[in-house]
């Protein structure tokens, strides 16, 4: 792992390969690793920079004020302090909400979008009655050690085909969330609206879906498909919402066709 400051925060990342930049923005819950095999599968083609976001893996806790605003701002300026120059950005989830944001706010950095499993922010994408549920039910399990809750989520993220080692990867990843990055990535990610940032997207956008995501479902994925100009949605048969866990191969050659024409 690599380290840099940004604004006051320690912004840890690890970088691989030699290539055209591509900044990878992980989901929420969890850090870096969850793109272990993009970092291993991409980073012969592409120079692969994944972050921790502040408040996961080994990044500084954020302020609790901090929003989706504040963490794109703060992913702009590791682009800046790396000297990655209009880098591919791939989002996951959580990830491909900041990744619209970075895009509002820093327009002229992204090269290309990857959304993974994506929203225009919870309040962007989701009835009103969904946000407040989800909010309150993470809010709530976050007084508790992860350790108790995350395999609860484990059905929404994986189908029930993903094999066991693979589940308990992603537990054990989940298991080691910080209180103080969960409470202020989940209060953004509710309050995050950026339905009025697709119309104006004019990079190159990909929008990759599992057909079985419980959590960003298809629904989603046309609404952004219809809303961002020119945009070209790819739905994997047989995957949820951790398409890049569970259909990784799958995953990398979607995204690597689509980076190389670009």
């Amino acid at each position: 792992m690599e380290r840099v400051e940004v604004d006051g925060l320690t912004i840890a990342f690890e970088r691989r390969g030699d290539g055209p930049p591509l900044l990878l923005v992980h989901g929420g819950l969890v850090d870096h690793r969850e793109w272990s095999r993009q970092l291993d599968g991409l980073s012969d083609e592409f120079t692969v920079v994944a972050w921790d976001a502040p408040g996961c893996g080994r990044s500084s806790d954020p302020p609790e004020w901090f929003r989706m605003p504040d963490y794109a701002d703060c992913l702009a300026g590791l682009v800046r302090a790396l000297g990655l120059e209009r880098p591919h950005v791939l989002g996951l989830s959580w990830g491909s909400t900041l990744a619209l944001e970075l895009y509002r706010r820093s327009p002229e950095i992204p090269r290309t979008l990857v959304l993974t499993a994506a929203y225009a922010g919870w309040a962007g994408s989701l009835p009103p009655d969904e946000v407040a549920e989800r909010l309150e039910r993470f809010m709530g399990q976050f007084e508790e050690p992860p350790e108790r809750w995350v395999r609860d989520y484990i059905p929404s993220l994986l189908t029930h085909r993903a094999p066991a080692e693979m589940v308990e990867e992603l537990v054990a990843l989940m298991a080691e969330s910080r209180p103080a990055g969960l409470r202020a990535m989940i209060l953004a990610m509710a309050e995050a609206d950026l339905r009025d940032v697709l119309p104006t997207i004019a990079v190159p956008t990909l929008l990759l879906f599992g057909e079985e995501d419980e959590r960003s479902p298809l629904s989603v994925a046309q609404e952004l498909h219809a809303q961002i100009p020119g945009s070209t949605l790819v739905v994997m048969p047989g995957v949820g919402h951790q398409s890049n866990v569970e259909a990784a191969d799958r995953f990398n050659d979607e995204a690597r066709t689509f980076l190389r024409s670009r």
